[in-house]
């Protein structure tokens, strides 16, 4: 899929602005010292190596490598126009290697990818350059306690223009909020960014002893790169967990599993009408995808009983919910919306399970999710019964305004469902709720 026109101008806009960047330094490179082509030497390897082998977040659509330490410490020791040189190379050669597959399956997407990943780096540190080089003349040795507000004020400059590029272009195509964005990824990875100007700083030291003593510093490196690399595989593992229990619900009871998704893209529809951040529909996401994993714990007897359950199997029923709370709330991932998740069966006028809150103690992620998992329960087929209407469903929703829906929650439920075509109201959700509406 072709990127946004904004996207692709963003992207041409970085891609000049460091074609710009590289002639105004390239013209600057004068007769380095033989220390200083042995340093560029080093860190061009290192650089190749570390944008190789970075890391993917997921959840933020980017990478991160030790490459920030290493052309960091350039600036320092070899000066902002052979940096300029060495990220431009290191980084267009690391990107085709890299992204040589899109070549012949999607050449625009290649194009583009490389553009605007070598483009941002040139930018970053031909704009970082500028300022130490306006702040600082000369080379940083850091053997005095007066140059390292520069090599602070240098790193400050670097990341923020750096965060900003990325998030931007994340922004444009993943239509995120920028200001969240950047916030999120400055807050899970604020540590690694302060190791990395540690480890610059640590470069320019070991340099001003002597151009060897620059190897010391790969084992610290790759000790950060393996960092970034374990708190990423804990996540990736614990979601891959998740994932394993929505599957072995859905060998038990298929409607749970695809139930889930159902109501969790409803709830981020509620969520946006509602103009929550993208911090809240995110977590709204999270919530509604594991709102019922609970039911693991549910005998079959219970969960696929055809027919209404009798009031000892309702009460073994109800217990799912907190279930799921407790499966979730010791992981990192799911921890803040635990309470959303345990409370997701809370109604408006206090009727609702495990804890009969009402009106506004009930957190707003449970009103949300419990808005999108009534509806869910009203357009599906039962065992008992067959789906109602869009038409009735929509009826039943303003009835229950106030009284087991918070109405804010249940006006923005409404106008999503009076916006959109019968046909996309009856498909909203395919399958099956866990209970009636009524006792849901």
């Amino acid at each position: 899929m072709d990127l946004p026109v904004k996207a692709r101008v963003y992207i041409y806009c970085v891609g000049l602005l460091a074609l710009a960047a590289s002639v105004f330094y390239i013209q600057r490179i004068g007769e380095p010292s033989l220390d200083r082509l042995l340093a560029l030497g080093l860190f061009m390897v290192l650089g190749f190596l570390s944008e190789v082998y970075a890391t993917w977040i997921p959840s933020y659509g980017g990478e991160i490598s030790s490459s920030i330490a290493i052309y960091l410490a350039s600036l320092f020791i070899v000066g902002p126009a052979l940096t300029v040189l060495l990220v431009f190379v290191t980084t267009l050669a690391s990107e085709i290697l890299i992204r040589w597959d899109y070549l012949r399956r999607a050449p625009r997407m290649f194009f583009h990818a490389v553009l605007f990943n070598v483009g941002q780096w040139v930018v970053t540190v031909a704009a970082t350059g500028l300022v130490f080089v306006l702040a600082h003349p000369g080379q940083l040795t850091l053997t005095t306690a007066g140059e390292y507000p520069w090599a602070i004020a240098a790193f400050l400059c670097y990341a923020s223009v750096n965060l900003s590029l990325v998030t931007g272009v994340v922004t444009l195509t993943e239509r995120h909020g920028f200001i969240y964005a950047l916030k999120t990824y400055v807050r899970d990875f604020y540590i690694q960014y302060l190791v990395l100007c540690t480890l610059a700083l640590l470069l320019v030291v070991l340099y001003s002893l002597s151009i060897w003593f620059l190897a010391l510093a790969i084992i610290p490196l790759v000790l950060v790169h393996v960092s970034f690399r374990s708190h990423l595989r804990l996540q990736t593992e614990t979601r891959k967990t998740f994932e394993k229990i929505s599957q072995l619900l859905d060998e038990r009871d298929h409607y749970t599993a695809v139930h889930s998704s159902a109501v969790a893209e409803l709830a981020v529809r509620i969520g946006q009408e509602l103009d929550l951040s993208q911090g809240e529909i995110e977590k709204i996401d999270i919530a509604a995808r594991v709102h019922d994993i609970g039911k693991i714990a549910v005998p079959d007897a219970i969960l696929l009983k055809h027919g209404r359950l009798t009031p000892e199997e309702w009460a073994v029923m109800k217990r799912h919910s907190t279930i799921s709370a407790e499966l979730i709330e010791g992981l990192e991932i799911y921890a803040p919306v635990a309470d959303a998740v345990l409370h997701e069966h809370e109604r408006w006028n206090g009727s609702g399970y495990p804890d009969g809150l009402r009106g506004e103690g009930i957190p707003l992620l449970s009103r949300i999710i419990a808005a999108a998992d009534v509806y869910n329960a009203l357009s599906t087929d039962r065992p008992y019964r067959k789906a109602f209407e869009p038409a009735t469903a929509l009826e039943m929703i303003k009835a229950m305004r106030g009284e087991d829906l918070d109405p804010q929650v249940a006006d923005a439920l409404l106008r999503i469902l009076q916006r959109q075509p019968a046909s996309e109201a009856s498909h909203a959700a395919e399958s099956v709720p866990e209970k009636a509406p009524s006792a849901s």
